[in-house]
């Protein structure tokens, strides 16, 4: 009898710290639900750009309130935070560089990159627009062009440099070889964090063609926004090919999980981690 009532008391206490499983709707899993992810990058880039262009149009509002630091910084933390709260639904990609990369990877499918890629700049122009209204200034003060007496050239070798590192840990936190989720968004958060702080004095850091394109479109000054275009796509191509040569083919299930989130993940290699 005291072994049954050890058992029974044995038995609660599982249930009680048991880890419950919830199975996603059956609808969920449905493609009809492509909008929640487009929901989810849409609003995921307008809250990147509100923090990333935000910085630089309250400093200019308000002087000597926020120094570069803490203007590089807060996106790091923004994209971190962003990660963790919808990155199960589309990925968190909140960038047209990080689309074509994970579609190159063989992650992503092709025909989602243009929805992806449209939902990211009206996201980034929504909060270049929130922005100019709230604050009263011009958005270009928090839009990314190159510094004065540097070149173009310069302004683009840095953005591709740059973005090649950010879609390196990308890639790498959402391999089968490396922990994603908390680890990635710390990851990830962390190098924007640390590429702001040493190369945004020349291009801006920005690795983000939509994080420029809403603060660009918003002061209707595209000068230079070439740089943020050819720059990060050519970072991430080679970021493609640098995990193909430390990873080999991509498409596997932890691949194919953090890039395209929960809903109805396609796997093209399925025997692949």
């Amino acid at each position: 009898m005291a072994q049954d009532s050890r058992a029974t008391q044995k038995g609660r206490f599982d249930r009680w710290f048991e880890v419950e499983v919830v199975q996603p709707m059956a609808d969920f899993d449905d493609r009809k639900q492509e909008w929640r992810r487009l929901v989810s990058e849409f609003v995921g880039t307008f809250f990147l750009v509100l923090v990333a262009a935000g910085g630089g149009m309250m400093g200019q509002a308000f002087p000597d309130t926020i120094d570069r630091g803490a203007a590089v910084v807060a996106p790091g933390l923004m994209v971190m935070a962003i990660i963790l709260f919808m990155g199960k639904v589309s990925g968190a990609h909140l960038n047209p560089a990080v689309t074509l990369a994970f579609s190159l990877r063989g992650d992503f499918p092709w025909r989602r990159v243009p929805g992806y890629i449209v939902v990211q700049l009206a996201g980034a122009a929504l909060a270049a627009w929130f922005l100019t209204v709230v604050i009263g200034v011009s958005s270009s003060f928090g839009s990314n062009y190159p510094a004065d007496g540097w070149s173009d050239w310069s302004a683009f070798t840095m953005e591709a440099v740059l973005t090649f590192g950010l879609v390196s840990v990308i890639l790498g936190t959402a391999s089968g070889a490396q922990n994603i989720g908390i680890v990635g968004a710390l990851g990830v958060g962390s190098y924007i964090a640390l590429a702001g702080l040493w190369g945004s004095p020349i291009s801006g850091a920005s690795m983000n063609p939509a994080r420029t394109f809403g603060p660009d479109l918003l002061a209707w000054d595209f000068t230079g926004y070439w740089v943020y275009v050819a720059g990060p796509i050519l970072g991430a191509v080679v970021a493609v090919g640098m995990a193909f040569v430390l990873r080999g083919y991509g498409g596997g299930r932890s691949g194919s999980g953090a890039a395209q989130g929960a809903l109805y993940t396609e796997v093209t290699k399925p025997d692949q981690a």
